[in-house]
């Protein structure tokens, strides 16, 4: 089987994703697969070499300005000529399927020349009836038509009786982790801006990691870090909480770890909006609407949150996209849930939620 993977390279959480995937791939002898990347410039990827010879094309991204989507400057800096251009020239005919993480350029090309394709991404489950928050009629068609496919598979916390999958999160929890820095990564604010919040609070560490800065630098009780998988793996297992924008895929590694969370969520985009909702209603993070000094020293006195067990190998995932069944989602689905287990206080939540 040749599979060809489209992922979204605007944000981290994507990447991390594909990058299970990608080694348990590696280990197959019986699937072969070439991965695109578009969203981010060239040289702005890290830590790739899972991929194997990865593909960059231009694609679409979003404009970020101070913790908030900048529609206008998204609008403007579109280059729609190239993206017509990327999908036209791009040859997928020799692949017998297209998994795509909100990645356009296949998922238009896949379409164009009647390639199968399954969406298997955060943004599939908004397909379904999950809870969502400032979803507007602009976001709706937007996520109807930005990476269409044939089959939507969602990825969640939890699976709201939809065709929705669990995360897979590789990290286990450290047999003796630390508890002293908080871990910081607002990738979407200034750096200036998280500084002014973190600085009046000297009597906590903080580790931040922000694509802005390319070297190891100490500002007092804050420690400013380029953004690395492997120290930002090792930050976040001996940490003590987690202050961070509204993606999913670090929220589902500090919820495996146990670690608390403080949310700020990107401010225009309804899909952090609703991940802020849903993890509120479960009582599993804080929400911070705008930086501000009072409600980080409020939150670094919660207490910590249960751990949530998610599966780590996605060995049933690619068994199932090589049998072909791709329409029976369900018995895919019930295997894959039945390896999660929440404490006590998630799972009384959910029942008295009653998703």
């Amino acid at each position: 089987m040749k599979l060809l993977y489209g992922v979204q390279g605007t944000g981290n959480g994507h990447i991390a994703r594909a990058r299970i995937m990608a080694a348990a791939l590696s280990q197959r002898s019986d699937i072969d697969v070439d991965f695109v990347f578009t969203g981010r410039a060239p040289d702005k990827y890290f830590d790739m070499d899972v991929f194997g010879q990865y593909q960059t094309l231009t694609g679409l991204s979003f404009i970020t300005k101070r913790g908030r989507v900048d529609r206008w400057a998204t609008l403007r800096q579109a280059n729609v000529s190239q993206f017509i251009k990327d999908v036209r020239h791009f040859d997928a005919s020799g692949y017998d399927l297209l998994v795509n993480d909100f990645e356009p350029v296949t998922a238009w090309a896949a379409k164009r020349q009647n390639i199968p394709s399954i969406s298997i991404s955060h943004q599939a489950a908004f397909a379904y009836d999950v809870p969502k928050s400032g979803d507007t009629l602009i976001d709706k068609v937007l996520m109807k038509n930005f990476a269409p496919t044939d089959i939507q598979l969602g990825v969640h916390w939890y699976h709201f009786n939809q065709p929705i999958i669990p995360p897979f999160v590789a990290d286990k929890p450290a047999s003796m982790p630390g508890k002293g820095h908080i871990l910081v990564y607002l990738p979407f604010e200034d750096v200036a801006d998280i500084q002014q919040m973190l600085e009046p609070i000297s009597d906590q560490v903080f580790q931040c990691f922000h694509p802005n800065i390319s070297e190891i630098k100490e500002a007092g009780h804050i420690q400013w870090n380029p953004t690395s998988k492997q120290h930002f793996q090792r930050a976040l297992q001996h940490c003590s909480g987690v202050i961070a924008n509204g993606g999913f895929e670090l929220s589902s590694e500090a919820l495996q770890l146990g670690k608390k969370l403080l949310i700020k969520p990107l401010h225009g985009q309804f899909e952090q909006l609703s991940n802020v909702l849903t993890l509120n209603k479960l009582d599993l993070c804080q929400t911070l609407f705008q930086l501000d000094t009072d409600i980080v020293e409020e939150w670094l006195e919660a207490p910590d949150i249960e751990a949530i067990a998610f599966p780590d190998n996605p060995d049933v995932l690619i068994d199932w996209l090589k049998k072909g069944d791709w329409k029976d989602t369900q018995t895919l689905c019930n295997e894959l849930w039945q390896n999660v287990h929440y404490g006590d206080k998630t799972q009384e939540r959910l029942l008295a939620l009653a998703f």
